[in-house]
């Protein structure tokens, strides 16, 4: 495989706070930030010193999602509420005091939106509605992360009870319990584009791959970083995936072989001074948010 070169296009520093949560746009060029200031900032790739404040929220905002095509933001905070926020009338707005302890991850499936709670509860709330159809309790620990697998139609969730429960998405019920997954809380769960693998990182900053499609038997438990896994992502292409910790670097991955090819940080890349919070790949570009209040831009080529 050819060598991976990385180049650090920008540093954006709009917030004021951590930055928590990363979303894609419609537009392919923008991207979607959120931070412990109560911000969420549009950014564009073309212009990327200049961003736009789309919402303001009074506490810190922990999760994101973005759902262009209905127009709305779904922004969950520390204290376990909810903001459904119109882009195009503020008057439809709703602030919903669900989940306790943090709303730690949403996500999108088709006609539905699941929130997880600091609680233990995941719940499945009508996109265009803003309105909750039911509730799973999975444990009395926080459900931390979340990722949806379209070939199975199921939900892969890490909990703080060290647990990954796989749920159908159907029912919202549980098809497999993966009991003590990591030997602390799990903060991230991502499928592989093609559904063969479940891939997760935790406070016991492990990632193990585990094959989805063999009942989750456990293939490779590799010690990745220093400190906590807080996030994983994939390339656009499928082919390489990368790992932000709270030891203030990013990896690279090879997809395939699981192999490290590339470790971004403070000395060599001028990387992030505390922990990497989230991810996200647009096509070549790799974006990071992080503790120092920075977002950066990742060229990876």
């Amino acid at each position: 495989m050819p060598m991976l070169t990385v180049q650090k296009i920008a540093r954006l520093t709009g917030h004021n706070a951590s930055v928590f949560a990363l979303a894609g746009d419609a537009n392919a060029q923008h991207f979607l930030s959120a931070a412990g200031d109560g911000w969420v900032v549009r950014w564009d790739l073309q212009q990327p010193e200049i961003g736009k404040v789309l919402a303001k929220v009074d506490t810190q905002i922990f999760s994101l999602l973005n759902l262009p095509d209905l127009n709305k933001l779904v922004i969950g905070n520390m204290n376990g509420g909810l903001h459904w926020l119109d882009l195009n009338n503020s008057d439809l707005n709703k602030n919903i005091a669900h989940h306790q302890r943090g709303v730690f991850d949403i996500l999108h499936m088709g006609e539905s939106v699941f929130t997880l709670g600091g609680e233990g509860r995941i719940t499945r709330w009508s996109a265009a509605e803003g309105r909750s159809l039911e509730s799973l309790h999975l444990t009395n620990q926080s459900l931390r992360t979340a990722d949806y697998d379209k070939t199975c139609d199921e939900i892969a969730v890490g909990t703080s009870d060290n647990s990954i429960y796989i749920l159908d998405v159907n029912v919202l019920e549980i098809k497999k319990n993966i009991q003590n997954a990591h030997n602390n809380s799990v903060f991230t769960t991502k499928y592989s584009p093609d559904g063969h693998y479940l891939l997760s990182g935790g406070r016991d900053a492990h990632l193990k791959i585990w094959d989805a499609a063999n009942d989750f038997k456990l293939l490779s438990s590799q010690p990745a970083h220093w400190f906590t896994i807080n996030d994983i992502a994939f390339s656009t292409d499928g082919q390489y995936f990368a790992t932000a910790s709270r030891d203030k670097t990013i990896k690279i991955w090879d997809a395939h072989t699981f192999q490290l090819l590339k470790v971004i940080d403070t000395i060599r890349h001028g990387g992030h001074l505390n922990s990497v919070n989230c991810l996200l790949w647009l096509d070549d570009y790799l974006i990071s948010g992080s503790d120092d209040r920075s977002i950066m831009v990742w060229l990876i080529s």
